[in-house]
């Protein structure tokens, strides 16, 4: 058996039912070669359809050029060349938009190859959301600089 644990590190970036949009985090991916965004949908509150929905979009910068950390008007939409695993890439970065019934959970994942320093995942909410749905968002971050990576427990 191959030993994954020690070559990556897990940053949660929406744990949560959501009714409305997150405010997303800037995720750091300096020391690391890999990043896989894991997208964990609970049931959901309501029935999606194309007003009701959920879009999941995906952005990225550089540091500025003191090497700081980007300003919010500084990330650009991710597309198709900068991720793995899906097929398109809606406006404004959708990496995967929730438009119809959600009646089981499921888990997405979209690897990231864009070669930018910083990430941020929006769950952008359009429509009437009465209900919350149970949201799992995580980074996994991968080939790390400095292995194996410290336990999380």
């Amino acid at each position: 058996m191959k030993d994954l644990h020690s070559d990556i590190t897990v940053t949660t970036i929406v744990m949560a039912a959501l009714a409305a949009d997150n405010t997303p985090a800037a995720l750091d991916l300096k020391g690391y070669n890999a990043a896989e965004i894991l997208l964990g949908v609970g049931i959901g509150g309501i029935t999606f359809d194309a007003t009701n929905k959920i879009e999941f979009r995906l952005t990225h910068a550089d540091d500025k050029a003191d090497g700081s950390a980007p300003d919010p008007g500084d990330y650009t939409a991710v597309d198709i060349d900068d991720v793995l695993g899906v097929s398109s890439v809606g406006t404004g970065g959708i990496i995967k938009a929730l438009t119809a019934a959600h009646a089981a959970a499921a888990a997405y994942r979209v690897g990231y190859k864009g070669g930018k320093r910083w990430l941020k995942l929006l769950a952008d909410f359009s429509g009437t959301h009465g209900a919350g749905t149970p949201l799992g968002l995580f980074l996994i971050k991968g080939h790390g600089a400095d292995n194996p990576q410290a336990n999380q427990i």
